[in-house]
């Protein structure tokens, strides 16, 4: 089981890209969970998240600065090698010396490099699930991983629904396991 905030986010990386090598020809207009998305609408999103990381990270850009560079389509016609660009890239700016300590400027203002990566890295988590149930995949995710997402989203799953950023949370049943409480979180139905 991963042990550091960079094992932690390697391994959601891992995850994904994982579900993302097993995408059939046929499966890219698949439904996901994500209602307003299809399989690469959301590997489409998850990287250009990616994509943000070192600009952001490395570069100490705003949001602003960026702009609208990674918006639109940014898996062109290799989506998995568009994702393990975008992963490396990202994965590498995280561990960079005093990376996780920087300061970083985000569209809902400041937060530390370890933060945004913290965040990221249950994102990640919860879009494996996402992208393993539109593909018909293992849909199981790694204990680790999962007590890590509950522990990053809890405090702030509210704000994410009411934000947009996910559906409303849903009830789970007394004693329901860890993955099926954090997909209640965030709106999911495990």
């Amino acid at each position: 089981m991963p042990d550091t905030l960079l094992e932690q986010h390697a391994a959601a990386l891992r995850l994904f890209g994982e579900r993302v090598r097993v995408i059939g020809d046929t499966q890219w207009d698949a439904p996901t969970p994500c209602t307003d998305w299809n399989v690469r609408d959301l590997v489409n999103h998850v990287t250009s998240e990616q994509l943000w990381i070192p600009p952001l990270v490395s570069e100490g850009r705003t949001v602003e600065e960026i702009g609208d560079a990674f918006s639109g389509d940014v898996l062109g016609t290799d989506p998995v090698a568009a994702w393990d660009r975008a992963a490396n890239a990202a994965h590498a700016a995280f561990a960079a010396p005093g990376a996780l300590e920087r300061t970083v400027r985000l569209s809902y203002g400041p937060a530390l490099g370890s933060a945004y990566c913290s965040e990221l890295t249950a994102d990640c988590v919860v879009h494996s699930w996402d992208l393993s149930r539109a593909i018909d995949a293992d849909d199981r995710l790694p204990d680790g991983l999962v007590e890590f997402s509950i522990k990053e989203v809890m405090p702030y799953a509210d704000g994410l629904a009411a934000g947009g950023m996910y559906a409303a949370p849903v009830e789970v049943p007394a004693g329901a396991n860890a993955q099926t409480r954090l997909l209640g979180l965030l709106g999911r139905k495990g």
